[in-house]
């Protein structure tokens, strides 16, 4: 069954960095584009950036446009965020989504925190 599972998520400072993994299996990853959602305490779950199939279309939510970078590894299926120069209101859950025959899936998500 398709799965995504989220890691490297941690307690950061401000100013700091992140590489927040999404691996997938279940599905042929190379075919499907993979989201990242976020969803701090109390707030609405946000798109944070999003890539196509091919990895030649990114986009990215105006607060982490400049800082986040999103990828994604076709061979290992394997995608990634890297966060850099985080602030304390990048803190929050992140998760990894996409969607397989016309369902969503997400992973349970890997916690970042940003704080002195």
């Amino acid at each position: 069954q398709v799965q995504l599972v989220e890691s490297g998520g941690g307690l950061v400072q401000p100013g700091g960095s992140l590489r927040l993994s999404c691996a997938a299996s279940g599905f042929t990853f190379r075919n499907y584009a993979i989201k990242w959602y976020r969803q701090a305490p109390g707030k609405e779950r946000e798109l944070v950036a999003s890539i196509s199939s091919f990895g030649d279309n990114t986009n990215y939510a105006d607060s982490v446009k400049g800082r986040f970078t999103i990828s994604r590894d076709n061979d290992n299926n394997t995608a990634y965020i890297e966060m850099n120069s985080l602030k304390p209101e990048d803190t929050a859950d992140y998760y990894c989504q996409c969607k397989v025959r016309s369902r969503h899936y997400w992973g349970q998500g890997t916690r970042v925190t940003v704080s002195s």
